[in-house]
């Protein structure tokens, strides 16, 4: 079982730092968060090394969609994102050797103008095409069937309890309250 460390916290942090710099609920953006860049980091790192790291609500968002219409948007605090960047980089290697080739959506070194060019040549030798969209597929997975194939990957107790916490997070509007019932995140 491998133990969660400052290292890993600390590769997390730099990694996260060049994406976004959206506050979640408790309105601390990146550039807030490395004020106090040390004592952050180690205030996660504790919580997470002991198992008492709870995810804090995510701030959801409605964002237009490209076709029309709107999309929630989850967003996590900056600690949540660092966290969620530990485990991603335990897990991430060991689902790598099981990904089909042709699996692209969110893999490490998969962008999406390889998937566009691997249908485009995929159509000139098949004569039929499957698309899939996964609409809402973790507002409706559940949960424990979700974690018990989760086990068959991972041994680390510390992921399956982290992943477990996140799929039952609450989420707040920008406002602080709730979300009407049909929303989720």
């Amino acid at each position: 079982m491998l133990p969660i460390t400052k290292a890993m916290v600390w590769k997390a942090y730099q990694l996260l730092k060049r994406n976004g710099k959206a506050a979640g609920v408790d309105a601390q953006s990146l550039d807030d968060f490395a004020k106090d860049l040390e004592n952050n980091l180690y205030k996660l790192w504790i919580l997470m090394a002991s198992g008492s790291y709870f995810k804090p609500p995510v701030r959801l968002m409605d964002r237009p969609k490209p076709s029309g219409g709107i999309r929630a948007l989850g967003i996590p605090t900056v600690s949540d994102r660092i966290a969620q960047m530990v485990v991603k980089r335990v897990l991430e290697p060991q689902f790598e050797l099981i990904f089909h080739q042709d699996s692209y959506g969110y893999r490490l070194g998969k962008l999406a103008h390889q998937a566009v060019e691997s249908c485009r040549k995929r159509c000139w030798k098949y004569g039929w095409v499957v698309d899939l969209d996964i609409k809402g597929f973790f507002d409706s997975i559940d949960h424990d069937r979700l974690i018990r194939a989760l086990q068959f990957h991972t041994s680390d107790c510390w992921v399956l309890l982290f992943l477990r916490r996140w799929l039952e997070a609450p989420v707040e509007l920008p406002d602080g309250s709730p979300p009407a019932a049909s929303t989720t995140a």
